[in-house]
């Protein structure tokens, strides 16, 4: 008998309610339906279903577009029941329904695409891996990069607050958002709440919310460029000063929340034992987002692997004597782009331009420059190194340690 003969084939259209299923034999004969609630006491049913159409020597498998969210749950009750599971691509369903010539889009029709792409690939498809700790550890980033969005939104509107009542504001602080910037801001969103301020009374309460760094030196300076400034007060000041503090209260919300979220972060980074963050250019979020989105790194045999599933690898074209290479646009893009902007970092010369932030992924870089490549080429090939590295650090839970140039080279 044929291993495909062997099967039957089941996939499963997920949705935040409910799910549909279609179960297929090896010769793409339907065999049943059946819809069911997105809630764990309702799973049994679609067990019962295959049940009835699963004969004696023949073993049932799952194929689930959705793995990571609404159909994670369902991923996770049929691995704890020892059935298998593939992480069918969408890419490859909506392909499937293509073929048609007259495109179809139901839920029932979406589910027995997948089970077709389950019947032809089943050799190939991954296995579905739900791990708790990864995929809460993407929760938590995916928060933060939220809370991180929304303080974007929020410093912009608090600019466009600003220029209107303090024109100079910007030489106020060094970093518009620091901390004692924030506590100034919402105490005196307007110069109209500074009048009578002494340069004492504003210098103690910047050196108190600058942990002492700022004083009354700072204070002369902003109620100096204030009076600069002139009398900028307008109609309906006291409800723009509402909007400048409302703003402020959020941000600094956003931000205890951040903590909070990065500490749990931390927690669960422990667990794993990684040491990313001895590697430049990494703390404990961005190791954390390159744990997320990579997963168990067991699951990648080598690094070329991992650098594809990134879509770092090139994609090769080639027909008779052409062969051509080309970026691989298909890779998981939240992966890409944070191997990106930690080539940027390393191959940065920093704020003063005196000296590069990584002398050794500098020079590689600059030797890939004067090889006849373009920018965009050099940092790929960075990442490609990256990658490398990071994965190796991830297998064998080690430190990174920097090799240092000879002398010569460094200069």
């Amino acid at each position: 008998m044929h291993p495909k003969m062997k099967r039957i084939y089941i996939g499963v259209d997920t949705h935040k309610n409910t799910h549909t299923a279609v179960i297929i034999n090896c010769f793409n004969e339907k065999l049943g339906e059946i819809t069911f609630e997105n809630r764990p006491s309702a799973f049994p049913a679609l067990l019962q279903e295959v049940k009835k159409n699963t004969g004696k020597g023949i073993s049932p498998a799952f194929g689930l577009e959705d793995t990571g969210s609404s159909g994670r749950a369902l991923a996770v009750f049929l691995i704890s029941n020892r059935k298998t599971v593939k992480k069918v691509n969408a890419t490859y369903t909506h392909n499937e329904r293509k073929k048609l010539t007259i495109m179809h889009k139901t839920d029932s029709f979406d589910a027995g695409c997948i089970a077709k792409v389950l019947l032809d690939n089943y050799d190939t498809l991954p296995d579905a891996n739900p791990d708790d700790l990864y995929w809460t550890l993407g929760m938590l980033v995916s928060r933060r990069s939220a809370l991180v969005k929304a303080n974007v939104a929020l410093k912009q509107q608090l600019h466009s607050y600003m220029v209107l009542h303090y024109p100079s504001y910007r030489r106020f602080f060094t970093v518009f958002d620091c901390k004692a910037g924030l506590e100034f801001w919402e105490k005196y969103p307007s110069p109209t709440k500074l009048r009578d301020i002494s340069f004492s009374e504003l210098g103690e309460f910047l050196h108190l919310h600058s942990s002492g760094f700022l004083g009354e030196k700072r204070a002369i300076k902003i109620l100096g460029l204030v009076e600069k400034d002139g009398d900028t007060t307008t109609e309906y000041q006291d409800s723009r000063d509402f909007l400048v503090t409302t703003c402020i209260k959020q941000v600094k919300q956003n931000n205890e929340e951040m903590g909070r979220i990065e500490d749990e972060m931390q927690k669960l980074m422990s667990r794993l034992g990684y040491k990313l963050e001895t590697f430049p250019g990494i703390d404990h979020v961005t190791a954390a987002g390159f744990t997320a989105q990579i997963g168990d790194i067991e699951r990648f045999s080598n690094a070329d692997k991992l650098a594809k599933y990134a879509g770092i690898s090139p994609v090769t074209y080639s027909s008779g004597e052409s062969d051509k290479n080309f970026s691989n646009r298909q890779g998981d893009r939240t992966l890409y782009h944070l191997f990106h902007a930690l080539a940027a970092r390393n191959v940065n010369r920093g704020r003063n331009k005196n000296k590069p932030v990584n002398d050794i992924f500098y020079e590689f870089y600059q030797k890939k420059i004067s090889e006849g490549k373009t920018e965009h080429q050099a940092i790929i090939c960075v990442m490609r190194r990256l990658v490398n590295i990071l994965y190796g650090m991830m297998k064998n839970k080690c430190e990174y340690r920097n090799p240092t140039l000879p002398k010569k080279d460094a200069e």
